[in-house]
């Protein structure tokens, strides 16, 4: 129970009241509502210290004090009271304001790093599948050779790129194919014969049963290449295979370095080769149309939904940005409600 007396406020009373707020709707000429405004500036040192914060956020005070005219000239605030909660409306939609500013500012940090960042990558990408195709075709012209036997140089540059993300299994396809074509009589590092099929029997297998390559048994060796010594003189003679003498008139040839690989041996490396030979020239290819496609991506530029994933709101503080955003928007229908309430 209050102990202080509530007045009676009799009808008299509040017609009077009443007449008087309607008198009292604020200034209607420009003068009366520049000296309203002008009332604000009584006291200098808080108005020059919003003005220093708001250039040193990078804002511009000449707009907040047109935000503040526009609402006064739609609120029309008579007295302290109205004067404070426009005043305070103007303050959150400008904070709501530079909250957006705030969003848009994140985005363009990540727009840029993400920018940078997608450039590096094309640019490896591309320099990647260049060098790629470059070293297939490399591959392709030597193994486009007649009676190829696969180079030390050219197995080490395949074991290479079998890392390539590009190619996978093709390269394990091709890399199995270089090994089944080296040579026979050969011998590992270690001293032993470079066996051709056991090694890569498995693998082999698969690509026999996916492009229907014919002689899945195993190719026996001769027994020049078991010993590791070049074949007799069939002629049986001890003339080095001169008997006949019209050969002494031929031109000299280039002396074969791989007399122990006979010509039936040749003929069934020969689809193996040419496999090789394909599968090589395909991936190449691949890689360079690949390439262009990236290149020419890369000069449209990402469509915008990629920028809107970019962009997404990923940093720590987007989920306390978006409850500042919403906290504004409730204030601004509180403080607007109560102005519409004070006014009726």
């Amino acid at each position: 129970m209050s102990l202080v007396k509530k007045r009676t406020m009799t009808e008299r009373k509040l017609a009077a009241n009443r007449r008087n707020g309607a008198l009292s709707r604020g200034a209607a000429t420009a003068e009366g509502k520049e000296r309203i405004g002008a009332a604000q500036l009584r006291h200098g040192f808080y108005a020059e210290a919003q003005d220093v914060a708001l250039r040193r956020l990078g804002e511009d005070p000449g707009e907040f004090e047109e935000l503040l005219a526009g609402l006064r000239e739609e609120f029309t605030p008579a007295g302290a009271l109205q004067e404070r909660l426009v005043t305070r409306l103007a303050r959150v939609l400008w904070l709501m304001d530079r909250a957006d500013r705030s969003h848009e500012g994140q985005a363009l940090r990540r727009a840029r790093s993400a920018d940078d960042g997608r450039e590096n990558r094309v640019h490896a990408r591309l320099m990647r599948l260049r060098m790629t195709a470059g070293s297939l075709q490399s591959l392709a012209r030597s193994v486009a050779r007649e009676h190829y036997v696969t180079r030390a140089r050219d197995l080490e540059l395949m074991r290479s790129l079998q890392q390539d993300p590009e190619l996978g299994e093709m390269g394990e396809i091709a890399l199995a194919l270089f090994c089944q074509l080296q040579d026979p009589g050969a011998y590992d590092e270690a001293g032993n014969p470079v066996d051709t099929h056991e090694a890569q029997q498995k693998v082999l297998m698969r690509i026999k049963e996916i492009f229907g390559l014919a002689g899945n048994a195993p190719r026996q060796p001769n027994a020049a290449a078991s010993s590791g010594h070049a074949p007799e003189n069939p002629s049986g003679s001890d003339d080095g295979g001169l008997a006949d003498k019209s050969c002494l008139s031929a031109p000299p040839t280039q002396p074969d370095p791989y007399p122990h690989i006979t010509e039936a041996e040749w003929q069934a490396r020969e689809p193996v080769r040419q496999l090789l030979e394909n599968i090589l020239t395909h991936q190449a290819e691949m890689c360079e149309a690949q390439r262009q496609a990236i290149l020419k991506e890369s000069v449209a530029g990402p469509s915008p939904y990629e920028l809107a994933a970019e962009f997404a709101p990923s940093h720590s503080a987007a989920l306390l940005m978006h409850r500042i955003q919403a906290a504004s928007m409730r204030e601004v229908r509180r403080l607007t409600d109560l102005l519409l309430k004070i006014k009726g």
